[in-house]
């Protein structure tokens, strides 16, 4: 036993030595892998303009040229327009001086005036307060209790020390910008040599995974990058009108800080905010300019972030509102402001990167926008914990959009099959079965007062006993109540009655009923039976009203018994088309050819079976099958 946990640990020391090793070098190689992350990110986001020009006819060393450029003056000239205003309003700040002082003035007695007070207030009931307050210290002339007053004088730096201290702020950044733009060159020159080392380092036998991985994760960053652009470039011009609009001061200069900001995720939004509310409340006597400046940027920051970026985003960032906080987090701490910016490109490419090598798949599940599971899924899961309201809502939200065929094909069906293969591996206990049966015939429950009714109107919880174990016979049980014994009329026309017959067991009874719901969608006269059992003699002889007959598709073990039965059927019904699904989850099928001896048509999903009755279709079909 302890040779077998020694042997389980290992795999669990070795990921924590390669992460603890990963954290390490990101952290310590700061110096040189910021530069380097920065220039390729940037090469990433320019990429597309290069290829623009590209197709216009320009070389490829041409179009790179053009597009540094280019990038390049814009960044200058919003630089330069940004500092010339910043200049503008140092100026202007010293006439602001008196409206600074007599706000900060205010503020401090808003916020000391009741710690005051309150002090005083304990001193007054305070009894060591009370002796010693006008009493002189023990063994001193009370001249000696004065303070001595001290004046303090600043020295006026000199000209050299203001230039190199200045030279010493500035070398750093600037520094740094020249070493990723020189980066970004070399990169972006050798772009198709570095995707060629990429595909050779991966190996021969991964270069279509490794193509695809550096493919998606340039679109991801590009397409991010794009939608981010114009998302702040409307903002930022929108901030600026509102701003001139309210006769604020520099509000270009504001709007554009605004725009700008809004890149760092999150913190970046506040700032702007914070900015210019001190800004005006400087340049304003009152309060009432810096309240509306803040909640005008206020309102506009959540239009912005909750309505008009998630319909222009859509999925283009691939990260989860949870994944852009915790990366921005994470690459702040690791590589301050720098990776506070790049933190969102930079967790995509990880993202995309998952999607391809298994090394990164749990980066992705973590962080990815959508979790890397189906409808079918999130059905099995939720089942599973007995969560019946989701389940109803999102059944309800899927079939505005698509059939309830569809619904049964893709989510509900597929998901029962997992809980039944789970329950026959033993993996399900008791209390997990008897919660998916509960969930199951609440969700049946609804989805058939729907049907009979407003298909998606609301809805009532109904109590329903575990002890109907066929949820199928438990829905066909509840239509006869509604319908009467033959669950409709036996005085309709020839030929218009489509009916679905099944086992009475409990799978086979329920996809029967499942597919009365479906087929229900577009013709109104849907019945169904149960193979094997006595019909009333008024059935037996109205078989010229069934047009339509559906056979649930037999397991290989059933066969023999499923081939008497459905002769018996024919006998019945001479005159009606047997059809049967072929469902693609079945555990062990019949083969298809044994089949095909006793029925019309084989359909492979509740979506061809509805296809199949809809009244456009149904006389084209039976002509091609004969």
């Amino acid at each position: 036993m302890a040779l077998k946990d020694s042997v389980l640990s290992r795999p669990a020391m070795s990921s924590a030595v390669t992460i603890t090793c990963a954290l390490g070098l990101l952290y310590f190689g700061r110096p040189v892998l910021e530069p380097l992350v920065l220039a390729l990110i940037l090469s990433l986001v320019i990429s597309p303009l290069i290829r623009v020009f590209n197709r216009w006819g320009l070389g490829f060393l041409t179009s790179t040229v053009v597009s540094l450029l280019l990038v390049g003056a814009s960044v200058a000239a919003v630089g330069a327009v940004l500092a010339l205003q910043l200049v503008s309003v140092t100026k202007e700040l010293p006439h602001y001086r008196s409206a600074i002082h007599t706000k900060i003035e205010r503020i401090q007695e808003l916020t000391e005036r009741p710690f005051v007070r309150l002090a005083a207030e304990l001193n007054a009931v305070s009894p060591l307060a009370k002796g010693t307050a006008h009493a002189p210290a023990a063994g001193l002339p009370r001249n000696a209790m004065q303070p001595i007053p001290v004046e303090i004088r600043t020295p006026v730096p000199a000209a050299r020390d203001t230039v190199a201290r200045f030279v010493s702020v500035i070398s750093g950044p600037v520094g740094e910008a020249g070493l990723v733009f020189v980066l970004l060159v070399f990169i972006l020159l050798e772009h198709e040599s570095l995707r060629e080392r990429a595909v050779r380092l991966a190996g021969q036998g991964d270069v279509s995974r490794t193509m695809r991985t550096l493919v998606h994760a340039a679109e991801g960053v590009s397409r991010f990058f794009f939608s981010q652009l114009v998302v702040n470039i409307i903002f930022a011009l929108t901030v600026s009108l509102g701003l001139w609009l309210l006769q604020v001061p520099h509000a270009l200069l504001w709007g554009s800080l605004s725009g700008l900001l809004r890149f760092v995720p999150y913190v970046g939004a506040l700032v702007a905010g914070a900015a210019i509310t001190l800004f005006v409340a400087a340049i304003d006597p009152g309060w009432t300019l810096a309240l509306s400046c803040m909640a005008m940027f206020a309102v506009l920051e959540v239009i912005v972030a909750n309505i008009v970026e998630p319909k222009v985003y859509g999925h283009s960032s691939g990260l989860s509102p949870l994944a852009v906080i915790v990366s921005a987090l994470f690459w702040g701490t690791m590589w301050g402001p720098a990776g506070l910016l790049i933190s969102t490109p930079l967790t995509l490419c990880l993202v995309v990167a998952g999607r391809h090598i298994r090394a990164l798949e749990a980066i992705t599940i973590l962080f990815a926008d959508t979790p890397s599971v189906n409808d079918a899924e999130r059905f099995y899961h939720r089942v599973l914990a007995g969560s019946s309201t989701a389940i109803i809502e999102h059944a309800h939200a899927y079939l505005r959009r698509n059939s309830f065929a569809r619904y049964c094909d893709h989510v509900l069906l597929p998901g029962l099959d997992m809980a039944m293969n789970d329950r026959a591996l033993g993996l399900i206990d008791q209390s997990q079965q008897d919660r998916i049966r509960s969930t199951v015939i609440m969700l049946a429950d609804t989805l058939a007062q729907d049907a009979n009714g407003s298909r998606y109107g609301s809805w009532r919880r109904r109590k329903v006993s575990l002890a109907e174990a066929n949820i199928g016979a438990h829905l066909r049980h509840a239509r006869e109540e509604r319908l009467g014994t033959f669950q409709g009329s036996l005085d309709v026309p020839l030929h218009s009655v489509i009916l679905c017959a099944g086992f009475a067991n409990e799978r086979d009874a329920f996809r029967t009923e499942l597919l009365v719901l479906a087929l229900r969608e577009v013709c109104s006269d849907v019945r169904s039976i149960v193979l094997g059992e006595p019909q009333p003699e008024p059935v037996t002889e109205k078989g010229g009203l069934v047009g339509t007959a559906f056979i649930m598709y037999p397991e290989e073990a059933a066969l023999d018994e499923w081939r008497t039965l459905a002769g018996e059927l024919r006998e019945y019904l001479p005159d009606a088309t047997l059809v049967t699904i072929r469902y693609r989850n079945n555990l062990s099928p019949a083969h298809q050819a044994a089949v095909e001896q006793s029925v019309d048509i084989v359909l492979r999903s509740f979506e061809e079976g509805l296809a199949f009755v809809t009244p456009e279709k149904p006389a084209a079909a039976k002509a091609s099958k004969r």
